[in-house]
């Protein structure tokens, strides 16, 4: 080999071994992002993310992450000043209704096909006076399984299945929180104030036929002795008569 040709032989060999670097780190890298489950996530946006605002819009998704079964219910904790009764259903799969808990709702219906997040919306009366609010949420699948993001960030961690958490602008001026909704419970009982009247089982028991006979016994009871004694005495009257009489008529042979 002359020495004019050594220097591009050279060039060439370097040139080809970045070529097979750069493909080897292309096909491991396709590798590992084939090896890896593709992350999901359950998200949660507002289209008027400040506090104290009134009938917000809330939008929700929980991605897909099972290849065999699709979503079929949905359970989502409500943070603190949200109540379940401020909360309802403005738009969700075909099929689905929320039901109230007692730390939130649920959500379900006919389950989706397995790939297809699952996107619902709520209407709240008002978001509470704070920074972030927390939405742990609960995705329970039509095989089963559960997949639960409650986790909150500790410690400046960020969490393996972090909880759909919406950040809040500051509440505008003068804005204050509405009156809590009406519950049954803070509702007066009527019935403190009322007299009291006769419960269910005793008039059931006055009215049944068996207290009516008993009645009914009774009054034939005291009818009966009533006559018995008037009988009697009517005996005892015949008796003292006929007694005089046959005296007076024996007094009357005599003399």
């Amino acid at each position: 080999m002359s020495p004019s040709t050594a220097p591009l032989s050279t060039h060439l060999v370097a040139h080809a071994g970045r070529r097979v670097a750069l493909a080897g780190a292309a096909a491991l890298t396709a590798a590992l992002a084939l090896a890896s489950p593709a992350a999901a996530h359950a998200e949660v946006e507002a289209d008027h993310a400040q506090a104290l605002a009134k009938d917000v819009t809330l939008s929700f998704v929980s991605e897909a992450e099972s290849a065999s079964a699709g979503f079929r219910e949905l359970r989502v904790v409500l943070p603190k000043g949200i109540a379940p009764t401020d909360v309802t259903l403005d738009e969700g799969p075909k099929g689905w209704k929320l039901t109230a808990t007692d730390d939130g709702y649920t959500v379900g219906g006919p389950a989706l096909k397995s790939g297809i997040d699952a996107e619902h919306k709520i209407k709240v009366r008002q978001l509470p006076d704070a920074k972030q609010l927390a939405f742990k949420t609960v995705e329970t699948y039509s095989d089963g399984e559960i997949s639960r993001w409650i986790e909150l960030p500790t410690g400046g961690k960020e969490p393996e299945q972090p909880a759909p958490v919406l950040t809040l602008k500051a509440a505008a001026p003068g804005a204050k929180p509405v009156e809590p909704s009406p519950s049954q419970s803070a509702t007066p009982s009527a019935a403190a104030s009322a007299p009291s009247a006769p419960s269910a089982e005793a008039t059931k028991a006055d009215s049944s036929p068996a207290a009516s006979d008993t009645a009914a016994d009774e009054d034939d009871g005291m009818s009966s002795g009533a006559l018995v004694g008037v009988i009697v005495v009517v005996l005892l009257v015949l008796g003292g008569g006929a007694w005089w009489l046959v005296k007076r008529r024996a007094v009357s042979s005599e003399s």
